[in-house]
C-alpha cells in the first residue's frame, strides 16, 4: 500500500451499511437485481468495485447518503448461486475518494481516485495497547452474564502485535482487531496517514472505555 499513486477513473460501487477496510474480507450475498447486472460485468473486467459507508439510508433501492471514501474490494472468490445470485468473498485492497458520483444506471458506479499512503517509519503502540489491555480488563469485570461484555472479549482473545512490519498495513489491522462501530471504522479509513489512524483508534478507545465504566457502575 505504501507509495500508491494517484489515478481516477470510473469504477463500479457497492455501497453498503458497513465500512471495509484495507486488508480485510468482505463475504457479500447478491441478489438485488443492479448488483446482480455489476457483478458479472466485475468479475469479466479486473474483479475490483468500490465499497462505501452508507451513512443515512438503505442497502436496498437506492435513495442513500453514501462516504466520500471508500475501499476497493477485490473479488477472491466468485459463485453463482442462482439465476441473479451470487456469492462473493472480496478482499479490501486500498483506499479510494470518490470525485463525483454518476447516475445508477444499472448500477452504481463513480469516478474515483486513488488515496496515496504516505511511507513511515516506527510509530507510538504503547498507549493503544494499553487502552486494548484496559478494554479486557473491563469485559472481565463484567462477568460472562453480559452480551456485549461477551462480543468485546471475544473482539480481544486473539494475541497482537503492531510494532514490526509495514506501519500502514498495521494501523488498518488494528482497527479491524478492535470493536469499533461503523463511524468510527470510516474515521480510521480517512485518515490520512497511519499516524492519524492510531490517534482517531485512541480517540474511540477512551469513548468505549467511558462507556463501559459508566455501565459497569449502574
Amino acid at each position: 500500500m505504501p507509495g500508491t499513486l494517484i489515478g481516477m477513473r470510473e469504477m463500479p460501487m457497492f455501497p453498503l451499511g458497513a465500512v471495509l477496510l484495507p486488508g480485510e474480507q468482505l463475504p457479500l450475498r447478491i441478489f438485488e437485481p443492479r448488483y446482480a447486472a455489476m457483478v458479472p460485468v466485475v468479475e469479466k473486467d479486473d474483479g475490483k468495485f468500490g465499497v462505501v459507508l452508507i451513512e443515512r439510508g438503505s442497502e436496498v433501492g437506492g435513495g442513500d447518503v453514501r462516504s466520500m471514501v471508500g475501499t476497493i474490494a477485490q473479488i477472491d472468490r466468485f459463485t453463482q448461486s442462482g439465476p441473479g445470485r451470487y456469492s462473493l468473498l472480496c478482499n479490501g485492497v486500498s483506499r479510494i475518494r470518490v470525485l463525483e458520483w454518476l447516475p445508477d444506471d444499472p448500477y452504481p458506479h463513480a469516478i474515483v481516485e486513488d488515496l496515496p499512503e504516505p511511507e513511515v517509519g516506527y510509530l507510538e503502540w504503547s498507549e493503544l495497547m494499553e487502552k486494548r489491555a484496559q478494554l479486557q480488563l473491563l469485559c472481565g469485570q463484567g462477568g460472562r452474564q453480559d452480551p456485549q461484555l461477551r462480543w468485546i472479549a471475544s473482539q480481544l482473545s486473539t494475541t497482537v502485535e503492531y510494532e514490526s512490519g509495514d506501519q500502514t498495513t498495521a494501523s488498518f489491522r488494528a482497527a479491524s482487531d478492535l470493536p469499533l462501530g461503523p463511524a468510527d471504522r470510516q474515521s480510521v479509513l480517512e485518515a490520512p496517514d497511519p499516524g492519524a489512524r492510531i490517534d482517531v483508534i485512541d480517540a474511540a478507545l477512551d469513548d468505549l472505555i467511558a462507556a463501559l465504566r459508566f455501565r459497569l457502575k449502574g
